[in-house]
């Protein structure tokens, strides 16, 4: 059973669940994104008097975007992170930011704020490595400065995680207009990505090799959590945002003792702070303990 089946995972005071509830590392990410956009394309031209267009391209994208070239070559490593907070066009950072906005979060609540932002950079790091590592095989020739820009990959790594933890999610999208399990939309993102390389369709290979390794890592560090410093081990998450109690009018809520279940409410607040990993022995085994006291009720 994923996480999305589970009752205290829906809030029912609000319709849109916890998807329309922004955690901070969301949030952040958000601000950065526009914020850095509206300074590249409209504050920075205006300052200094620069021309952009398709032969001048923006400050900030001269400077951060991701190359083989500039990024190995000459050592400008910085940009296996800075390249993920720039983008080439509104629609662009349009659509990455409704990716962040609707599950980002998700990914927030599992991990933890810290190791969240870990998880996320890491993934986008990876795009760019996915993109150089196809290039030095041969299959994206001529790319050797060919800048890469774009939360994309950060963005499919978390779709991966989200796949993973809740994979019967549905998902309605705008184009095409059709209601996908989480699951099926990762494998769809994947085949389209993977068909583009290979088939060279639509003239944004690099950009679907960003795509794939930003997925890999995330699915890599999905099902090896140790690798990111630690990780949940149980498909349980009680945000803060859900610490207002709904009685059940068919049975009671819980039938622990209430200096225990406040302890418990307690130990749920850290995780959404800290992540699962942060909980001592004996926290995990008052969480266990109680679990096994208040099973979860199926819609």
């Amino acid at each position: 059973m994923g996480i999305a089946d589970r009752d205290y995972h829906r809030n029912p005071a609000r319709g849109g669940g916890s998807l329309s509830r922004l955690t901070p590392v969301v949030k952040c990410l958000l601000i950065a994104n526009v914020a850095i956009f509206l300074l590249d394309y409209l504050i920075l031209p205006v300052v200094l008097n620069l021309k952009v267009d398709r032969f001048h391209p923006p400050l900030l994208v001269q400077w951060g975007a991701f190359s083989v070239q500039s990024a190995l070559l000459e050592f400008r490593l910085w940009e296996f992170v800075t390249f993920q907070f720039l983008h080439g066009s509104l629609g662009h950072l349009l659509f990455n930011s409704i990716g962040i906005y609707f599950f980002g979060p998700w990914m927030e609540r599992w991990w933890g704020s810290k190791k969240f932002l870990r998880f996320y950079l890491l993934c986008g790091a990876a795009g760019a490595a996915f993109f150089t590592f196809l290039m030095l095989l041969g299959i994206l020739p001529d790319a050797m400065q060919s800048p890469l820009i774009g939360a994309s990959a950060g963005i499919y790594g978390i779709f991966i995680g989200v796949a993973l933890i809740a994979p019967d999610l549905r998902v309605a999208l705008l184009f095409p207009p059709i209601v996908l399990s989480m699951r099926q939309l990762a494998i769809a993102l994947m085949i389209i990505s993977s068909g583009a390389i290979l088939l060279k369709l639509g003239g944004n290979e690099g950009g679907e090799a960003g795509h794939l390794g930003g997925a890999i890592l995330g699915f890599i560090l999905m099902r090896y959590p140790r690798l990111l410093g630690g990780a949940p081990a149980v498909e349980i998450y009680h945000p803060r945002s859900f610490s207002q109690r709904f009685e059940s009018k068919l049975r009671p809520r819980s039938d622990l003792p209430l200096d225990e279940e406040s302890a418990v409410d307690r130990i749920l607040d850290k995780i959404s702070r800290d992540g699962f990993q942060s909980l001592t022995p004996d926290e995990r085994d008052l969480l266990r303990r109680a679990s096994e006291k208040h099973p979860p009720i199926h819609d």
